[in-house]
């Protein structure tokens, strides 16, 4: 895989995929088959997640892991499980696999019990949640796949839930090094770059 490097049958590719899809249960080969696949899906919960209402509640890490869930399980047998295997990308690593359990529980904690259900008073309340949030449960990484996505959903109900509905990520997806360099400066307690990436995809830029 050219996104991530893993060991073990974690790594295991789609035979005749040339290594460009991971092994699933439909036998896809094509990435781009697989892509419009799992973009057609996230839709499919999106509409769930937001037709049913994304009332405002307390978020949990079960309803974040069941979310991926629903969103991969007809594709990959890991849909909705903790990764078993370290991954980095490039030079980054992500947390070490034996550490998500206490992470996770920690993220409950710190994050999810503390800025849910979100109700800021102000805009910088506002992106100063989402960016911790998604900074945290980024860098925790907890799937093989799709930890970016499900963030960006984090990210959306948290958003609903302060009354501003989905945020338009657009803007992100043209400063890919810029939301990389957040999630490093993150790392080490520096949220402001995060904050200012939310800021660009909040409506009305965030004025």
């Amino acid at each position: 895989m050219n996104r991530y490097t893993v060991v073990g049958s974690a790594a295991e590719c789609e035979p005749g995929s040339n290594g460009l899809v991971l092994r699933n249960r439909l036998g896809i080969t094509d990435p781009g088959v697989m892509g419009s696949l799992e973009q057609d899906l996230l839709l499919q919960l999106y509409e769930g997640i937001f037709i049913n209402g994304a009332e405002p509640h307390r978020l949990t890490v079960a309803e974040v892991i069941e979310w991926h869930r629903l969103w991969l399980e007809a594709v990959y047998p890991w849909a909705g499980k903790m990764r078993q295997f370290n991954l980095s990308k490039g030079n980054f690593a992500f947390a070490s696999a034996h550490l998500l359990p206490d992470l996770l529980e920690a993220f409950q904690r710190e994050q999810l019990n503390k800025r849910t259900p979100l109700d800021p008073q102000s805009v910088d309340e506002l992106v100063e949640a989402l960016a911790e949030v998604h900074v945290e449960f980024v860098l925790i990484h907890p799937f093989r796949e799709g930890n970016g996505r499900i963030a960006r959903l984090l990210a959306d109900v948290m958003a609903s839930q302060a009354g501003i509905g989905p945020l338009d990520y657009s803007a992100w997806d043209l400063q890919r090094e810029q939301y990389f360099a957040a999630i490093r400066a993150g790392a080490v307690l520096n949220n402001a770059p995060m904050q200012q990436l939310f800021r660009l995809v909040l409506p009305g830029g965030g004025d």
